[in-house]
């Protein structure tokens, strides 16, 4: 649980020496650091509070007993120190399970540039527990996470701080530095939670709300988050504000919901604007086109999938030009799998997304795309990224006859966090949780009174590339039989650093959206635009989180109408005490029938949106068959086509690993069903999930050598042994051979497989769907890979039952000897390499570097920790009542 590492470093931010015992009594030395008070920051006497409800009243005559507590204005946690029994709880309606609510977010609640004593104090707690595997019990969640309830309970608070501004509301922080928001009016509770964004975010919030205006208007071929992670500074146009201002009347034509949400955001403002000035922050203050920014800035990040259709269309045509129109067709369908019926999905049924033949759509001659628009596509499909995983289990597969909830997002690892957490009560709010700072001041990820909610990115497809027709000029389209200019939009300007050069930032604009670049089709020049469904409207999503704030959930049904509120592509899971649910959000465009997803659409007029999908149309379950939601960023349901950018929803998905662990038992407590997701946490899925196809035909024939049949015969043990990456002794080397093995086979198996085929287009699948994104991907790995393309053709190759098997023969073009004679060769060819870099030609002695792997949060940041393939926020949480109907 504790490391070295992060004593030293925790000792060098406050300049003290450890504690009693060691330098190796790593629990000596954390407690010295952390678990004594810290001079260094301001204390000062508790103000006398006006009256107030009885349960408030109690908590602050118990901290004007402890004294020296920090209250007021103070912007840093109070000293930790022995927290003595509270008289009572909070009296807040929480309806968890006594000792089943759980959460933990590292590296901590803090994310200040002077590192305090809430700054990496939940990092711990998170590597601590990877290290177990799939040995978990209930009895270890109380060590590997913090408690998940409403208030602080018996805890007296470490700190209680009082905005001047609003009378009605304080702010009491636990032992973790959480912010405990209580407020007499919903305006002093939204008051609060931008107060508290700035208290503990104020150095990310600054970073993001530039760049954020870039992904609000989809600039094309800037990854915003990148730049603000550069520290580039982005100063917008009056046009950009313009255009981000549209959406507060959006949201106020809808009636009293609408205005409800621009009166919380307004409120929330004030609260950022309030502390920014307490705390000297520099900048303008913040504005409602800030929020706006910053939610975009999740949303393009996290919550939309699409929008890759040309450079797809452009492999489609040099496969044609190679393999003749009709062959090249079936490989290009083969390789995208939009339906593939052996796709693992997580809730039963079918919900149609329909792909059409294709008439509506344009070609892209091969080799034709600009370098500015490829680079467009490359940056946008590489700035999403896919949150992470839920598992529920409902009340008949649950020791305690209540469901289970362990979910929460993969948002990678930063310092400060990209999420943090607060807990708000007051004026009909009730929700604690993780949001990202300065989006909005609802909690994005979390509970309620009686019920938890949580996300993974769904990808659906709700951004279309189109080809226009030029007519003269550059700045000349064809739509509905008129000549238009294309409008310039002049963002604003980028300052200098790594990445896109500095200076202003301008584009083209058609009916559909920017323009990333140039093409031909069909040998005419033409350009390529794109048309995103939330463009202007991302505070539309807010609605949802609204309703998931304010007590409008009650049930699953109330549950599933705030969900389909929310416009971005998210997976949304739900559990109270006797029901589970899973909806999936989005606002998804109907296409013309004639639209092959997967291309890119003529955008001469003829086959534009034609609204957009029912919330009853989209995938959803409530309480489905078999008890059980898991979902990992696969395919919801099935006939859900698959987006243009979505390559890996084939026979082979990491969300197996979560269903094999699951199944290791009939029914389950929590600690086992966060051992399920710590098991598949770390788990290497080409091992644990491919393995069988390539051993299936190996198998068929010899070993060129003793080398590699022992090679192979590691790789089935480390398979037995459940495939994990785990360094648990700490010494830099993951502990099964297994790994270097794999980590040195495996892009040459794949390319065993494709290149018969493919060819010289290898390397084009490469930059579409990578071999794989294994465990050095910081986070969510695993993702995508060539996975299901191995599996599936070797599988066929060796006499097995394959459903909806690919047209095209790949490995050995069909031939079982020719692709065994590449696959041994493949693994014989990884043998040498590891055996010259190793120094030894025992394949038992061979190890990957586990420390190259371990997650890294930023280089000022130096602590590191295991890898593991987890939600960023986690929670584990099951309920035992529910409020009265």
């Amino acid at each position: 649980m504790y490391s070295p590492q992060l004593c030293r470093f925790l000792r060098l931010w406050h300049r003290r020496e450890p504690g009693p015992g060691p330098e190796g009594d790593l629990e000596g030395c954390w407690k010295g650091v952390l678990m004594r008070p810290f001079s260094r920051y301001p204390r000062t006497d508790a103000a006398r509070p006006s009256a107030g409800p009885p349960r408030r009243a109690a908590r602050r005559r118990a901290t004007r007993r402890r004294g020296g507590v920090v209250v007021g204005l103070v912007l840093v946690a109070a000293a930790l120190g022995g927290l003595a029994p509270r008289a009572s709880a909070d009296g807040l309606p929480d309806f968890s399970s006594p000792g089943q609510a759980w959460n933990v977010l590292p590296p901590g609640e803090s994310g200040s540039t002077t590192p305090g004593p809430h700054s990496a104090d939940q990092l711990p707690l998170y590597d601590g527990l990877t290290s177990l595997f799939d040995q978990v019990t209930d009895a270890d969640l109380p060590t590997y996470f913090k408690p998940n309830i409403f208030g602080l309970g018996s805890e007296e608070p470490s700190s209680v701080e009082r905005p001047p501004a609003r009378p009605g509301l304080h702010i009491d922080r636990d032992s973790k530095g959480v912010a405990h928001v209580f407020g007499d009016t919903r305006g002093d509770v939204m008051y609060g939670a931008g107060w508290v964004t700035v208290t503990d975010r104020a150095p990310l919030m600054e970073l993001l709300r530039g760049p954020g205006r870039l992904a609000a208007v989809d600039a094309p071929g800037i990854d915003p988050f990148q730049i603000a992670l550069s520290f580039r500074r982005f100063t917008p146009s009056a046009q950009t504000e313009a255009f981000l201002a549209q959406q507060i009347s959006l949201l106020q034509n809808l009636g009293p919901a609408g205005e409800q949400v621009v009166t919380d955001i307004d409120a929330y403002l004030q609260g950022i604007n309030d502390a920014r000035s307490l705390a000297g922050v520099p900048g303008p203050a913040w504005t409602r086109n800030d929020v706006v920014a910053v939610a975009a800035l999740v949303g393009a990040r996290f919550g939309k999938g699409g929008g890759d259709e040309a450079r797809r269309a452009q492999f489609l045509s040099a496969l044609q030009q190679r393999l003749g129109d009709g062959a090249g067709r079936k490989v290009f369908d083969d390789l995208r799998e939009q339906n593939d019926p052996e796709a693992p999905v997580t809730l039963p049924g079918k919900f149609k997304l329909v792909s059409g033949d294709g008439t509506g759509n344009a070609v892209i001659d091969a080799g034709s795309i600009g370098a500015s628009a490829a680079q467009a596509a490359e940056t946008g499909q590489s700035a999403q990224r896919s949150a992470s995983n839920a598992l529920l289990l409902g009340a008949s597969r649950s020791q305690t006859g209540h469901p289970l909830f362990v979910a929460g997002p993969q948002v990678g690892y930063l310092y400060p966090g990209a999420l943090y957490e607060a807990d708000l009560h007051g004026g009909g709010i009730d929700a604690r949780g993780a949001t990202f700072p300065g989006s909005g001041p609802y909690v994005q990820l979390g509970r309620g009174q009686d019920f938890s909610w949580s996300a993974t990115s769904s990808g659906t497809d709700i951004v279309d590339q189109y080809v226009e027709t030029l007519c003269g000029a550059d700045t000349m389209y064809v739509f509905e039989g008129d000549c238009r200019a294309m409008t310039p939009f002049d963002a604003g300007t980028l300052s200098p650093g790594p990445g896109p050069p500095a200076g202003p930032v301008t584009f083209n604009e058609t009916v559909h959206g920017p323009v990333s670049g140039y093409a031909r089709s069909n040998g005419k020049r033409v350009a390529i635009s794109n048309k995103r469904s939330t463009r202007g409207r991302e505070l539309m999503s807010a609605l949802g989180f609204a309703d998931f704030n304010s007590n409008a959930v009650h049930d699953p049904a109330s549950f599933i109408a705030a969900a389909s509120k929310i416009e971005f592509t998210f997976n949304w899971f739900y559990a109270d005490s006797g029901n589970i649910a899973m909806f999936s959000s989005g606002r998804v465009p109907r296409r013309a029938d004639d639209l092959d997803l997967g291309l890119p659409t003529t955008g001469t007029g003829g086959f534009e949106w034609q609204g957009f999908l029912p919330a009853s149309k989209h995938p959803q379950a409530v309480n489905p068959s078999g008890a059980a939601i898991i979902n990992w960023n696969n395919k919801p349901a099935a006939g859900w086509t698959a987006a243009d950018d979505e390559w890996a929803e084939g026979s082979v998905h990491r969300d197996e690993l979560l269903l094999d662990a699951v199944a290791r038992s009939g029914t389950h407590s929590l600690g086992s069903l966060v051992a399920a997701m710590n098991r598949a946490a770390t788990q290497d899925i080409r091992n644990a999930q491919v393995l069988p196809a390539i051993e299936a035909v190996l198998r068929t024939g010899p070993a060129p050598s003793p080398r590699e049949s022992r090679m192979l015969d590691l790789l089935e043990q480390w398979r037995a042994d459940g495939s994990s990456r785990l360094d648990r002794d700490l010494d830099g080397r993951i502990d099964d051979p297994g790994a270097a093995i794999m980590d040195a086979a495996w892009p040459r198996i794949a390319d065993a497989v494709m290149s018969p085929v493919l060819g010289p287009q290898l390397a084009d699948l490469a930059s579409l769907i990578s071999r794989d994104n294994k465990a050095n991907s910081q986070g969510s790995s695993y993702g995508s890979g060539w996975y299901g393309y191995v599996d599936k053709d070797l599988r066929r190759l060796a006499g097995q039952p394959v459903t909806g098997a690919f047209k095209t023969r790949f490995c050995g073009a069909g031939s079982l000897t020719a692709c065994r004679s590449s696959l041994w060769r493949a693994l014989q060819e990884a043998g040498d390499a590891v055996a010259s870099a190793q120094g030894t030609d025992d394949p038992a002695q061979w190890r990957s570097d586990a420390t190259a792997e371990r997650i890294r949060f930023l280089p000022s940041f130096p602590i590191t920790m295991r890898w593991t393939n987890r939600p960023t926020f986690q929670q584990a949480i099951s309920y035992s009542g529910h409020r009265p109907s």
